[in-house]
């Protein structure tokens, strides 16, 4: 049997900066920023903000000195991780692992931050957690695999990122192998998400990614103060791989480890919406310039996609074509289609046109199937497939890999476009400068109150949510 507990506890406690790959060092502190990024804007634009954190402060969360992105106040530090968490997740923008089919870093990233907080950890310190984090996140979901994890309706999000955010929290913390293990022990009993969100366009899709974030700061908290964790919590009889899929492959979570990085393999979202469409949006979008197209051209649109993106944007097609909400939106292939091909573009104020003439003319002439061409990309890439009905003629436009890939990944301008494109309504152009070059700085600094304070907005633009 393979010994994923000990093993990749022993690789997270063991991780340093200096001995990291410098592609690896500079990809990390990119995925930061881009995290950062998400936060900022999560925390003010999006709906479930306000009653999250009303919910935080009657928990008594919302008393300490932890801070958070996009705010003023500060927090508890498992407040300040259940919040920063929940707002890197809010957008659907944050980065992507396509094997593993999740989101690494929110869950991960702001529970290393609120842990170098709490122990004056320094940036470099902070980062190599966060590597680790990455690895036990991502690992873990191709090991599932991820595929048969969402058969059973789980969010790998959640349910892989609590021992992801143990691992980097643990490192941060000086645990040894065996207390990272403990707390992997710890983080088992808090390893939870559903996909029902989609049933209604719930808000605990980013809550869930939130409370990884908190539980794995919660599991490495415990173990350091020598809480028992269970034994070979993720290979185990009644393990995580083994309680959650139905056919797991332990040993492919170590495969290549401290050699191979599944970080590297984490994409960064250029369009803030389920990965599983960003395909279908590049096709798209390439189709309409080439062709010039108007939206009263268009006669029919099918959009292929691998069976684990029927699940979250193609599934129950008469939904996926009515949009109510933004959640919807994010989890509709026909909604970000329509984008892409009424507006020529694809951003977090597309949402405003849910109701929008042009795109409520497109949505019921898009439809979604699952592609055996496509899924023969799958899991490696979450690759598209857009046919094209208009003028009387068939256009098909395969997209094998989506921008933002590691094989397409953006240039570090378009990825400070992005940052910037998120920060600068929040903290003003000069101080979110202030801020990216912190980030990619953080590995020099003493510790991480240079990018938790200049994360802060000014008073009164935090709370242009509420």
């Amino acid at each position: 049997m393979a010994a994923v507990t000990a093993d990749l506890a022993a690789f997270s406690a063991a991780i340093r900066w200096d001995r990291l790959p410098p592609e690896v060092q500079a990809r990390t502190r990119m995925l930061v920023l881009d995290l950062a990024g998400n936060m900022l804007r999560g925390r003010v634009e999006a709906e479930s903000t306000p009653p999250l954190l009303a919910a935080i402060q009657a928990l008594g969360l919302g008393h300490g000195t932890a801070k958070v992105f996009a705010d003023t106040a500060t927090y508890s530090p498992a407040g300040a991780a259940l919040l920063n968490g929940t707002t890197a997740h809010s957008l659907d923008f944050d980065d992507t692992h396509a094997a593993g089919s999740l989101h690494p870093g929110a869950p991960v990233i702001p529970a290393a931050l609120a842990a170098a907080e709490m122990t004056g950890a320094d940036g470099a310190t902070t980062l190599a957690a966060i590597v680790a984090g990455y690895e036990v996140t991502n690992r873990l979901a191709v090991a599932l695999p991820a595929g048969a994890h969402y058969a059973r309706g789980y969010h790998p999000t959640a349910t892989c990122g609590v021992f992801g955010a143990a691992a980097a929290v643990g490192r941060i913390m000086g645990l040894d192998a065996a207390g990272i293990a403990s707390a992997f022990g710890i983080a088992l009993s808090q390893s939870a998400g559903s996909l029902q969100f989609l049933s209604n366009g719930a808000w605990t899709k980013r809550f869930q990614v939130g409370w990884a974030s908190m539980g794995g700061l919660s599991a490495a908290t415990l173990a350091a103060q020598g809480f028992r964790g269970a034994a070979e919590a993720l290979e185990g009889r009644a393990g995580f791989l083994r309680a959650y899929a139905p056919d797991p492959v332990p040993a492919r979570a170590l495969q290549g480890l401290g050699s191979e990085w599944e970080l590297m393999r984490t994409a960064v979202k250029p369009y803030p919406s389920c990965r599983y469409g960003h395909a279908g949006v590049d096709a798209a979008l390439a189709l309409r310039s080439e062709l010039g197209l108007r939206v009263e051209e268009v006669e029919s649109v099918t959009l292929g996609l691998p069976r684990s993106g029927m699940i979250l944007i193609g599934d129950d097609l008469p939904r996926r074509q009515n949009p109510r909400n933004i959640v919807d939106g994010q989890f509709s292939g026909p909604f970000v289609i329509a984008c892409a091909l009424a507006r020529g573009a694809f951003g977090w104020d597309s949402y405003s046109w849910l109701q929008d003439a042009d795109i409520r003319r497109l949505l019921p002439l898009i439809a979604c199937e699952h592609d055996p061409d496509v899924e023969a990309f799958f899991p490696t890439n979450m690759s598209g497939k857009v046919t094209l009905r208009a003028r009387g003629q068939v256009f098909v436009r395969v997209v094998e890999v989506p921008k933002g890939e590691p094989d397409n990944f953006l240039t570090e301008a378009e990825l400070l476009a992005k940052f910037h494109a998120l920060a600068d309504a929040v903290l003003g152009a000069e101080q979110a400068q202030a801020l990216a070059r912190a980030v990619l700085t953080m590995d020099r600094a003493e510790t991480v109150t240079p990018v938790m304070t200049l994360g802060q907005a000014a008073p009164g633009m935090a709370r242009a949510a509420e």
